[in-house]
């Protein structure tokens, strides 16, 4: 979108992409009495080809091309019926919209929904996808005030099981009843009975938070056959933590022996964290949108009945409390190893420290016994120096003597052997404070 006249700065790239979020996915407008079908599958490692290839079998959109799926939001307009296809990051939903069948209406008891379907058959089943929530909603046009009479009719048409209903609006402007009860079709089924006057965009409005709440409540429970799965390896790696920290107090096993176990321990419970960690962040997310889908029905209670959202609280909220202290309990349990693993590294840092220190002592007394047997050695070379010196003065004055010249040579290199030490001794000193000036 490129500002007019001139009037602003250039766009963002992203302006109108964020912009239009808001109008990303507009509810359905739906002509009472209706039925919707609504199916939402898991969409790991499917295509939006593959989605877009099985759209393309719903007549009159043969040409369906894929890039019309790239805004994750298409509804199509088919022969009596009308399609809405959503993709989420998680599951892709499917939409539709028909006239109420014949024999469905609010007076009937269990009415045949899958003798009426108008999509091709076979159609559904070959969704691309594993199903995570089939529901068959039927919405009717009848007076709810008082709420009893239309409550007794919506109760017969599910059939014999005990159902949950709410008036919705501030002003009442709807009524919901369902069993959650899933049939041998695998659908669930819903009832919604409007006043008449009802608008579609309010009908629209009204199915889409059931059908959200529903499967938002499905998926944030992904997460409890999860928590049942890991909590044997919760309680095991408790279990060794508490042992290795015994044995860390102890000093009971060596500490490569215990810095093994704690590694493996930590890399169990590190994969663990990796693998569900986006599992319970989800999990947090559908069950914040729970609430939310809760708090937009603003529900009112019909007597004799629980509401949709008293029910679902009373089995969503304890599941979900699990789950969260599951993820705590992991999370702290990733802490306790990494507290373990601090004290260990201390303990065989002082040990190394210690083992250091009795190296450098013995370093240390090496190198005072290298230097006192240095001072020996120097002191016998000055001795050997000055015998040489000397014996080379004694050959020097006995070869004078035989020259004829008056010398003794034993006086003489007897009398120089005082000066002869002391100028080894001397020159040697000289050496060893030029090398101590040189370092």
């Amino acid at each position: 979108m490129d500002t007019l006249n001139n009037w602003l700065p250039a766009d963002d790239p992203q302006r109108a992409l964020l912009h239009n979020e808001v109008h990303a996915r507009p509810p359905a407008r739906i002509h009472l009495p209706a039925l919707v079908t609504y199916v939402a599958v898991f969409n790991e490692g499917i295509s939006r080809e593959e989605e877009c290839a099985h759209l393309r079998q719903l007549p009159g959109h043969e040409s369906l091309a894929p890039e019309a799926l790239q805004s994750n939001f298409l509804r199509l307009r088919c022969p009596g019926y009308s399609l809405k296809w959503e993709r989420h990051t998680e599951f892709t939903r499917y939409s539709i919209v028909q006239e109420l069948p014949p024999g469905c209406d609010l007076d009937a008891r269990e009415p045949d929904l899958l003798a009426h379907l108008i999509t091709p058959a076979g159609w559904l089943a070959g969704i691309p996808g594993r199903t995570i929530a089939a529901i068959q909603m039927a919405m009717f046009e009848a007076p709810i005030d008082p709420p009893a009479p239309a409550l007794a009719k919506a109760r017969n048409w599910l059939g014999d099981h005990t159902v949950v209903a709410s008036l919705m609006g501030n002003n009442a402007h709807s009524m919901a009843v369902t069993d959650f009860w899933l049939h041998p079709s695998g659908f669930e089924r819903m009832v919604v009975v409007c006043p008449p006057g009802t608008s579609q965009t309010r009908a629209g409005r009204i199915a889409a938070r059931l059908l959200e709440l529903e499967t938002y409540r499905l998926m944030a429970l992904r997460a409890l056959p999860v928590v049942k799965d890991i909590a044997p390896l919760l309680a095991e790696s408790e279990r060794q933590l508490t042992a290795i920290t015994a044995q860390l107090e102890n000093k009971s096993v060596s500490d490569q022996t215990l810095l093994d176990t704690l590694v493996s321990l930590a890399g169990g419970v590190e994969r663990a964290t990796a693998e569900n960690s986006y599992r319970f962040a989800a999990t947090r997310a559908y069950d914040a949108l729970v609430s939310q889908r809760m708090g937009e029905l603003r529900e009112a209670p019909i007597p004799g009945t629980q509401t949709l959202s008293e029910f679902l609280q009373h089995r969503l909220k304890p599941a979900m409390a699990t789950v969260a202290a599951t993820g705590q309990r992991l999370a702290s349990l990733s802490e306790r190893i990494a507290r373990t693993s601090a004290l260990l590294r201390t303990r065989v840092d002082i040990a190394t420290e210690q083992q250091n220190q009795e190296l450098l002592e013995r370093l240390t007394r090496g190198q005072d016994m290298q230097l006192r047997l240095q001072s020996t050695v120097e002191g016998l070379s000055i001795a050997a120096i000055s015998y040489y010196v000397i014996s080379l003065v004694l050959y020097l004055g006995k070869a004078g003597k035989a020259a004829g010249l008056p010398i003794n040579p034993e006086m003489a290199a007897g009398a120089l052997i005082p000066l002869v030490l002391w100028a080894v001794w001397r020159t040697t000193k000289k050496i060893h404070e030029k090398l101590h000036a040189e370092h």
